[in-house]
């Protein structure tokens, strides 16, 4: 019988249920407290990883849109100007949080690479 079991089916099943859900609670608090800069780093990671799949969007739609020959030579500048300053945006910010191209380029198990 596992450890689950037993807590679910012995005799003092609400002492010992409560008692676990204490040890539980406690070890969810030590981990919620983690370091300010390891969670500022993380929640950078992530937006980071956000706007650079959305840059990569609006980039292969601006390039769907310059081959259709949708867009005026002065549009297709304006759009290759806007798009490289966000690409040395993201580069800046990548450098001050201290992550790499690998680091937004998160790992979903079976689905592969998000890039």
């Amino acid at each position: 019988m596992s450890s689950r079991d037993r807590l679910l089916f012995s005799g003092g099943g609400a002492l010992a249920f409560g008692a676990e859900l204490d040890r539980i609670g406690a070890g969810l608090t030590r981990r919620v407290n983690a370091d300010p800069e390891r969670l500022e780093r993380g929640l950078a990671q992530l937006v980071l990883t956000l706007i650079e799949l959305l840059r990569q969007l609006v980039e292969r739609q601006a390039i769907h849109r310059v081959e259709g020959g949708s867009l005026s030579e002065e549009e297709i500048e304006r759009l290759g100007r806007s798009l490289l300053a966000l690409s040395e945006r993201m580069d800046e910010l990548k450098d001050e949080f201290g992550l790499s191209d690998s680091d937004l380029n998160l790992d979903l198990g079976p689905l592969g690479k998000l890039m």
